[in-house]
Formats: structure tokens, C-alpha cells, sequence
């Protein structure tokens, strides 16, 4: 069987597909991503196995370039659509939407799409916002992060194709014993740097507990370039420059490495906000599996579903991440009660181990895929 992955940016950045490709290959696909160096994941790279392959194309600035490499793009993937003559193509994100439905038109293809984020209507030309609709109602299969979006997903497109929720849990493999922490407590945070996820009540909050540091690790994406830079300055006029380190995105085997050593894990996500991804984030963000999976305790924001989620099963602590002081009194306790933190690490990462991981999320989406499959990819050549 072989499956072609489509994303208009750069999959590396994704740790779903890092997983599903991952899985796929090992049970005998052959894979291939058509993505973008996309901005601030530029250095992430797929890892590499013996049935995967990658093509990416250089990142664009917006406007008139951009659309050409769009147009190159999709007859990049037109291209390796007839050439290779894949089973599926995976599309993850509404800007492979127009480039699926060409490559549906192919005989035998198949095609799954996999929504990561939910768009906004006005933030997506009409062109893309039809097409993404249209591959709802012709897609053999959907994937949504959880059952909120799928929900929203089937509202917004009316589709009645089948559609089924996958958390984006770590891997098995990610959930590794922790043998070496830092000496100091450290906060660690890792992934999209801007002002829903990383706020600016962290430095106020870091001033009141002593000996303890903040470790970043990730990127900014359109419109937060400076977000990092802001934040780093106001560090310094909070006189904790040497107390905030900020890090480039990194492989995801050195970043789940450094994550091992930290102390205490920050998924703060907007108490209220009109964006539904933030809305509906348990399952969707990879931040709390990726922490427990490291045996890490989380520190989330006090939401009713982020609560249940991870404080009441004793896999972390809340608080309000508008309050400098609730963030203060969490982080706080933690250090605090360090055999307790440690404690509820081990339970997370013996969660990941037996439930929640990609391999026992993904599963239902496997078989549809294995048993969808038509039986004549054996007969294709391999160019």
C-alpha cells in the first residue's frame, strides 16, 4: 500500500503525522510527504526510515510568490499522483484541499483528510473554503482532534461521510523512563510561541517563586515574529534574563530528551476565547501528552475540560493563567511537593504506555485504511 501526504507547510511540525507515517511504515506502506519549509520549523526534518520519503519546497513570503509556489506545489503533488499512483492521499490542513480533490479525480485513489486546526472562514480564500467543504462530502474518511471539532467540523460542512476523533496523543516509544532531571525546577514549554500559549503573566508569576526557571522551545508562526523578542525583553525589565531560556525549534527526539529533564510541564491555554482550536483543546494539543509521556506532571489552565482531563485523574495542577499569582501558587506547590510531582509524572507516562498514545488513538483509522485500500497496489511499479 502507499499513502501520499499532503500539507501546505512543513508535516515536521506535526507530530500526528510523525506518528501515523511512522505506523504506517512500519506496517509495510510507502510513504511520501509533499509539505513546505514553512516558517520557524525549517530545521524539523521527518525522521527517517527505509519506506518514508519526503519533498519539500523552499518557504515563500506572502503574496505573488507564494501563490506560484502554491501552483508548484500542487503540480508537485499531480505529478507524483500519476507517477507514484498511491492508495490515499492524506491531506492535513485546508490549503491541501483544492490539490486532494484534483488527485481524487485519479483512478484508485482514495483520500483521507486529517483537520488539525479549524480555519476561519474569512481568513481562507473562497476558492480553498469551497474546496475544503467539497472534500467533506467526498473524502472516504475524516479526522478531527476530538469530538467537539468533529462535531464542529460536520455543523460547518454538513458532511455525511464518516468522521471519527483521534487524539493527538504521544507514541509508546516517546515514553521512555526518566533516569537524569535537572537540578534546578525548571518550567518547560514547547511548541507555538505567541500570546494565547505562552502569556506574558508567566514573568510576574517566575518573580515570586525563587530558584526556578523557564525553558522555551518552539517558533512563532504569521503575525507573532516578534512575540518572542517582546517577551524575552520583558524578562529583563522583571530582571529574569538569566532565568528565561528561549531555544530553536529542535528534532523531536533532542526536544522529548531536554523535555525528560524539566520539572514541570506548561499547557495554559485562554480561559475564553472566540477561536474554537482554543476552545477545544483537550485531545487536539500535543503539550500535555508529550510532558506526561516524559513523566512530567502539567500545569494547565483552570477549564472545566482541562480539569477533569488531567487535574482530577492526578496528572497535574490548574490555574488561572490570567493571574500572575494562580500561576505563582501552582508552580509553587510543585516545587513544594517534588515527590508528589514526580508521582504524578510516572502516572501520566504509565497513561501514555497503556491508552493514551498515537498507536491505540490511531487504530480505527488503520483499519479503515488497510481494509479500504483496494488490493491491486502490488502490480505498481516503483518509480
Amino acid at each position: 500500500m502507499r499513502v501520499l501526504y499532503l500539507q501546505f507547510t512543513n508535516p515536521a511540525g506535526y507530530p500526528p503525522l510523525l506518528h501515523s507515517s511512522r505506523l504506517l511504515a512500519t506496517n509495510g506502506w510507502e510513504v511520501l510527504f509533499l509539505g513546505i519549509r514553512a516558517q520557524g520549523t525549517a530545521g524539523l526534518r521527518i525522521p527517517q526510515h527505509p519506506r518514508i520519503q519526503t519533498r519539500q519546497l523552499d518557504r515563500c513570503p506572502a503574496g505573488w510568490r507564494q501563490k506560484a509556489q502554491y501552483l508548484r506545489f500542487a503540480a508537485s503533488a499531480l505529478w507524483w499522483g500519476m507517477r507514484w499512483r498511491p492508495n490515499w492521499i492524506y491531506a492535513s490542513d485546508p490549503l491541501s484541499c483544492p490539490v486532494a480533490l484534483l488527485l481524487s479525480r485519479l483512478p484508485g485513489i482514495r483520500v483521507l483528510y486529517h483537520e488539525h486546526d479549524a480555519p476561519v472562514e474569512r481568513a481562507l480564500p473562497p476558492l480553498v473554503w469551497r474546496a475544503r467543504r467539497r472534500l467533506a462530502h467526498e473524502a472516504q474518511l475524516c479526522v478531527l482532534p476530538n469530538q467537539e471539532r468533529l462535531k464542529l467540523f460536520r455543523d460547518s460542512t454538513g458532511t455525511p461521510r464518516p468522521l471519527l476523533g483521534v487524539w493527538n496523543c504521544a507514541a509508546r516509544d516517546d515514553a521512555l523512563p526518566v533516569t537524569v532531571k535537572n537540578s534546578e525546577f525548571v518550567l518547560h514549554y514547547h511548541g507555538n510561541i505567541g500570546p494565547d500559549l505562552l502569556p506574558m503573566t508567566l514573568l510576574p508569576a517566575l518573580a515570586r517563586v525563587p530558584n526556578t526557571r523557564l525553558e522555551v522551545v518552539g517558533y512563532t508562526t504569521n503575525g507573532q515574529e516578534s512575540y518572542a523578542r517582546a517577551f524575552q525583553m520583558e524578562a529583563v525589565r522583571h530582571g529574569l534574563s538569566h532565568r528565561v531560556r528561549f531555544t530553536p525549534a529542535m528534532s523531536r527526539v533532542d526536544l522529548l530528551e531536554l523535555t525528560r529533564k524539566a520539572s514541570l510541564g506548561l499547557a495554559l491555554m485562554p480561559i475564553k476565547s472566540p477561536n474554537p482550536n482554543f476552545e477545544f483543546m483537550v485531545g487536539a494539543s500535543n503539550k500535555p501528552f508529550d510532558y506526561l509521556a516524559c513523566g512530567l506532571p502539567v500545569l494547565v489552565s483552570d477549564r472545566p475540560d482541562w480539569r477533569s482531563t488531567f487535574v482530577e485523574r492526578s496528572y497535574g495542577v490548574a490555574c488561572d493563567p490570567r493571574s500572575p499569582e494562580s500561576i505563582a501558587q501552582a508552580v509553587r506547590w510543585v516545587a513544594e511537593h517534588q515527590g508528589t510531582a514526580r508521582l504524578m509524572g510516572e502516572l501520566g507516562r504509565q497513561k501514555t504506555l497503556c491508552e493514551w498514545n498515537y498507536e491505540s488513538q490511531f487504530q480505527p483509522v488503520f483499519r479503515r485504511l488497510a481494509t479500504a485500500a483496494p488490493e491491486t497496489s502490488g502490480s505498481r511499479q516503483t518509480s
